[in-house]
Formats: C-alpha cells, sequence, structure tokens
C-alpha cells in the first residue's frame, strides 16, 4: 500500500506538471489565436487556413485533455482526503502499490480497469 504521505506527494508532482503543460498550452494557443488574426479568414479557401484551424484545433484538444487530468488529480486528492485513496472504485479491492505508482490518479485496480 502506497502510504497518505507519498500518495500526496506524487499527486503534488503531478499537479505541478499538469499546471505547467496546460500553461504553456493556453500560450500556445493564445498564439496560434494571435497568428490567425494575421492571415485570411477564408480557412476553406487560403491554404494555411486549413493548418491554422487545425493547429488550434489540435492545441485546444490538448488544453481541454490538460484540464481533465488536472481535475483527476484534483479527485485523488478528494480520495486521499475522504480516505478512499487505493480503494477500487469498482470492487471495492486495494489497488495495488505499483499502480499508484504508476498511475497515483487511479480509480480502479488492474482487474477492473
Amino acid at each position: 500500500m502506497v502510504s497518505d504521505e507519498d500518495a500526496r506527494a506524487s499527486l503534488a508532482v503531478e499537479r505541478e506538471r499538469t499546471a505547467l503543460r496546460l500553461a504553456s498550452l493556453r500560450g500556445d494557443f493564445a498564439g496560434v489565436v494571435a497568428a490567425s488574426r494575421d492571415t485570411n479568414a477564408d480557412d476553406e479557401h487560403d491554404p494555411e487556413g486549413a493548418t491554422i484551424a487545425f493547429e488550434r484545433s489540435q492545441v485546444d484538444a490538448l488544453v481541454h485533455q490538460a484540464v481533465a487530468h488536472l481535475a483527476e488529480v484534483d479527485a485523488a486528492v478528494g480520495r486521499l482526503d475522504a480516505g478512499t485513496y487505493g480503494t477500487c472504485e469498482v470492487c471495492g479491492h486495494a489497488i495495488p502499490a505499483g499502480r499508484l505508482e504508476a498511475r497515483p490518479m487511479a480509480r480502479t485496480c488492474v482487474g477492473c480497469a
């Protein structure tokens, strides 16, 4: 079993890493949007328009993934606070320490995943 202290430390590292990634992605998104202001607004007929639209969509998807990941980290901290961290949400058995070390936000054991 992973200690609460170790889990909190892992989750804090994961949260910080993801927050930095999110800030970088939001900066990238702002850059893509700013670049698109200086181009032809006709994405369909402008050869560069499609590329800019694709980049904007791709960075937006990565931002959404990072936000969802932060929510998972925060939910894991909530489970720690509630005393349910490390317990599979499906079968109720303990989640193996190796899984929690590899994926500190895990909600389920390997068998239920």
